[in-house]
């Protein structure tokens, strides 16, 4: 009979295809972070060996151009390293932080849509991000708003707070048109409506833009609000 780690293992070299493999990489170290703070799941072990099992994860991967990363607790597929270093791990850095909790979910789920090929859902996930970060910084400083309210008025209302930096008022007309036609109109025109009786697809091209958008405008927006006094 074979024991538990053995089937997976098994499973792993024998039967599984590529996101089967991706999808019990990612179950084996959320379980092994449980570990770290209960033996429920079998005897505890260090936070230091867990991150450096991650490290070398994350290391073997790139060394073979296998385009994931283990990041937060997700499997995320890396489109370019210099993105993902650049913008994609300080966002998901800063969006640790409890009042970004709403936006830290839709955005780690919008990447689990993406690699999953479901490129209408990741879309929505982002532009659901987007608006949860707006949200929570209005929350934070007070600024009166709808919990209804979407993309575009938020936009507004940031904006008429002084998120943005007074010297680059000259380039806010530019910011603002990346903002609103750029996360919320590539989503609507694409998933965000009914598509008649013609299945509309969404190119994976589009789902990476839109994810890497997400994540530049997020940093962007956090970043000014920690800015501010």
């Amino acid at each position: 009979m074979y024991t538990v780690d053995e089937q997976v293992v098994d499973f792993v070299l024998n039967h599984a295809d590529h996101e089967q493999v991706i999808d019990v990489i990612e179950l084996s170290f959320r379980l092994a972070r449980r570990r770290v703070t209960s033996n429920s799941f079998g005897p505890q072990i260090g936070q230091e060996a867990v991150d450096s099992a991650i490290d070398e994860l994350n290391t073997r991967f790139k060394e073979h151009g296998i385009g994931y990363q283990y990041e937060s607790g997700e499997m995320i597929r890396v489109d370019s390293q210099l993105i993902h270093a650049e913008v994609v791990k300080p966002v998901l850095n800063l969006l640790t932080a409890e009042e970004y909790e709403g936006a830290n979910a839709e955005f780690l789920k919008a990447f689990e849509h993406y690699r999953k090929g479901d490129t209408k859902e990741c879309l929505n996930e982002c532009l659901k991000a987007f608006e949860s970060t707006m949200k929570a910084i209005c929350t934070k400083r007070k600024w009166t708003f709808k919990h209804t309210d979407t993309a575009s008025t938020l936009i507004d209302v940031c904006f008429r707070n002084g998120l943005i930096p007074p010297f680059i008022q000259s380039h806010i007309a530019a910011v603002r048109t990346a903002l609103e036609s750029g996360i919320p109109t590539l989503r609507n025109k694409l998933s965000g409506h009914g598509q008649g009786a013609e299945v509309t697809e969404v190119p994976p091209h589009y789902a990476s833009y839109m994810l890497h958008l997400t994540a530049t405008t997020v940093k962007f927006l956090i970043d000014s609000d920690n800015a501010l006094t």
